[in-house]
């Protein structure tokens, strides 16, 4: 089959390029065409994947993104590829894989009455309405419950185009048990001494990732357990606000700020508590990529992948709505904690199953069913088509 994928750009170590290059390479892999179309590529091609550059000339994120979608109206007839997989929320699609969260919901708890009148907003909410709307046929894959109750409280009638797959990660992050000799080693080389609690949180987006929520929570420890904390975010964004706000709240020298790096499995090894009390996110491998890690995790509801945390026993999960007391406190105990509860014996054990690795190949059977229905060979005459509706 030949499938064309759709994505606004692809860096490395975005969440969504990273979902969206695995399923290439198990489309790849079954002896399928892929043939990815995006206004910009950073990083190495893979070997055997098509890369489009759709230049857009407008300058303005907004009108980046309609014109990118006008090009591809043309694009995409000639010829049409079997299935056409957007990676974000536009019309033309076949079908989308769900890498964020409602924006109708986003839009109404973490925003003011007044950007309902923006054109971002309406832009966005057009996009959403191609995919969700009554008048689309375009399939759902998401990747966790949480997001399939929001998008249903916003479009109830979009529930039978929804597919949930399973967790998605890597193979190698799975390990057998904790790995002294790699915790000794990284932590020499970030200068953490052994009677220190190293802190841990990974991703980019610091303030979506709730960092204000990490250094208040690390502000409020008892000033004896503060001393033998470190914090170490790592990600890409501006570091100078929140190495500002560390300051402010007297843990300056308990930060640290690094770039996304390729290696952080030993980040996993040399840490001792993920803290990722992020206000929304769609899923949050990185929580199951602690928890297979054995790395106890201090997380919030709001993320998809929360109920992992709570299913394996592997760390805490703060309630909805969210109450910086309550992380406070829940960091504070974890901590005191960390020598006796079996919150990485769990994890470790619940990183054993193998349901949790299973994602690209979920998905791209579905991709291939879907493709099937479309083809003359399939069941098109008995299924509706599935291209969605531009707004």
């Amino acid at each position: 089959m030949k499938f064309a994928f759709l994505i606004h750009s692809w860096f490395p170590h975005g969440g969504q390029q990273r979902d969206m290059l695995r399923l290439a390479g198990e489309c790849l892999a079954r002896g399928h065409e892929v043939t990815v179309y995006t206004m910009a590529w950073l990083g190495q091609r893979p070997e055997g994947l098509r890369i489009e550059i759709v230049k857009v000339a407008a300058r303005a994120p907004l009108a980046r993104y309609q014109g990118f979608t006008e090009r591809l109206r043309g694009i995409l007839r000639k010829p049409p590829p079997d299935l056409t997989v957007g990676f974000v929320k536009m019309p033309l699609l076949d079908v989308y894989f769900a890498a964020d969260s409602c924006f109708a919901e986003k839009a109404r708890q973490q925003r003011g009455l007044y950007y309902r009148f923006t054109p971002r907003f309406r832009h966005f909410s057009a996009c959403e309405q191609a995919v969700f709307g009554p008048q689309s046929r375009t399939r759902v894959l998401l990747l966790s419950g949480r997001q399939r109750d929001g998008y249903l409280r916003h479009f109830p009638g979009c529930e039978p185009r929804l597919h949930l797959l399973p967790p998605g990660l890597s193979v190698d992050r799975k390990v057998a048990a904790r790995d002294g000799s790699a915790r000794r080693r990284c932590r020499e080389e970030l200068g953490i001494a052994a009677r220190e609690k190293l802190i841990l949180q990974i991703g980019s987006g610091f303030r979506i990732k709730g960092v204000d929520r990490s250094l208040r929570a690390l502000a409020a420890l008892p000033e004896e357990l503060r001393r033998d904390c470190r914090y170490l975010l790592v990600g890409n964004g501006p570091a100078r606000r929140w190495l500002a706000l560390a300051r402010l709240l007297g843990i300056g020298d308990r930060v640290r700020i690094l770039p996304t790096r390729d290696q952080v499995a030993p980040l996993y090894q040399a840490a001792d508590l993920l803290l990722h009390p992020a206000h929304s996110e769609s899923a949050g491998h990185v929580l199951l990529e602690a928890t297979a890690a054995g790395l106890p995790v201090l997380t919030t509801a709001t993320c998809g992948y929360a109920n992992h945390i709570l299913e394996a026993n592997s760390g805490t999960v703060c309630a909805e709505p969210f109450k910086q007391r309550e992380l406070n406190d829940q960091l504070r105990e974890m901590l005191g904690q960390l020598d006796n509860a079996p919150w990485s014996e769990n994890g470790l054990c619940y990183g054993r199953n193998d349901e949790l690795y299973q994602l690209p190949k979920a998905a791209v059977d579905l991709l291939e069913t879907l493709g099937f229905e479309r083809s003359p060979a399939g069941t098109e005459a008995t299924t509706p088509p599935l291209r969605g509706t531009p707004p």
